[in-house]
């Protein structure tokens, strides 16, 4: 590590930090405002505001601006040295653009680890905190009853609940079917579905009807004790709540899924993926910002920020439009994710070898 190097290190994390704190600050501005009036009518203490609600608000903002701020930083601060001479004085000065590149690199490294443990762990914990302040005070979106369930709880074995009630772990009109094939061979019906503990369910006042072939045996009874390998709190969970987990939770819940062969979990591999690739997206940033405003144009910095600006925003709607490709079916969840990061890195890649010569 070298003056140089430090000195490229001191101005990217410098800038990059001074924007970010100057957008939370304003975006905090800006939810407070528009949040003032539930607080207010909630009584809601200062100290739940700041330390339950905003403290655990603030990672979620800077996970979701850190990939824009690090790109347009990058733009800011090698454009004003390129203005400067800076570049072109560190060049003559025999030090090669591979070289000059290093301290940039080894800053989005760093950038990258951080943003992977801010998205994988730090993230899906104050997601709940901040969810459970939301739902006490702010809006109620929490359920009580599920309804409608149907999912998969083991190879060939689909289970649907009319109604199921939290607080008293008591589901009303279920019904369980195991298939060989494409092929009824059981069929389980109950008024209710009571859970023991662990995987143990009990049905109560069932009927239980199997197949074979052109044959049918029908049993009943009051109350029939049987393994399901689903537990309760699973039945309430959403889409939305794959921000919620860990990096281990996450992987661990699509791992269950595939083997019970459910098929409703793309938005969950969705989010799976983003947490590469949104940290690499970091890195690739970088390499592109420094090769497009390394070079001392006319129109001096401002041309560069547009051109960043322009840039930046065409990764942002193009990583949104194409996430939307996996949830539609028309695209895998993998390549959905990382289709933005290959095409801009093909893109800074193009432009690191014209700088270069």
């Amino acid at each position: 590590m070298k003056r140089l190097d430090w000195y490229i290190i001191g101005k990217f994390l410098g800038t990059f930090f001074l924007s970010i704190v100057l957008i939370l600050c304003i975006a905090v501005v800006f939810d407070l405002t528009e949040k003032l009036d539930n607080f207010y009518e909630n009584q809601v203490p200062l100290r739940e505001i700041v330390f339950d609600y905003y403290m655990n608000f603030l990672p979620y903002l800077l996970d979701m601006f850190s990939q824009l701020f690090i790109f347009i930083s990058v733009i800011y601060f090698t454009s004003k040295m390129a203005s400067n001479s800076e570049i072109i004085s560190i060049l003559a000065a025999g030090v090669s653009y591979e070289r000059f590149l290093r301290p940039y690199l080894l800053t989005a490294t760093f950038l990258t680890a951080f943003t992977y443990g801010l998205g994988g762990w730090v993230i899906p914990q104050s997601s709940k905190k901040m969810l459970a302040f939301t739902d006490k005070y702010i809006e109620k979106f929490t359920r009580e009853n599920a309804r409608n369930v149907q999912m998969v709880v083991g190879e060939g074995t689909v289970l649907y609940i009319e109604s199921f009630q939290v607080r008293t772990h008591v589901g009303y009109r279920a019904s369980l079917e195991h298939f060989e094939g494409k092929t009824l061979a059981e069929r389980i019906t109950a008024d209710r579905i009571r859970h023991i503990d662990g995987y143990n369910w009990r049905l109560e006042n069932y009927t239980k009807r199997n197949f074979d072939g052109m044959r049918e045996s029908l049993v009943q009874g009051q109350t029939l004790d049987t393994t399901i390998y689903m537990l309760p709190e699973e039945l309430f969970i959403t889409t939305e709540q794959a921000q919620q987990m860990t990096n281990a939770e996450l992987y661990n819940y699509i791992q269950k899924q595939r083997e019970r062969g459910a098929g409703n979990v793309k938005a969950f591999e969705t989010e799976w993926y983003s947490r590469f690739a949104g940290p690499l997206g970091a890195f690739i940033m970088t390499l592109l910002g420094v090769t497009l405003s390394s070079k001392k144009v006319r129109g001096g910095m401002g041309k560069n920020l547009g051109i960043g600006v322009t840039l930046s925003a065409a990764y942002i709607l193009f990583s949104t439009v194409s996430t939307t490709f996996s949830v539609s079916g028309v695209m895998s969840p993998f390549m959905s994710v990382w289709l933005p990061n290959f095409v801009f890195l093909i893109i800074a890649f193009v432009l690191y070898l014209r700088v270069r010569r």
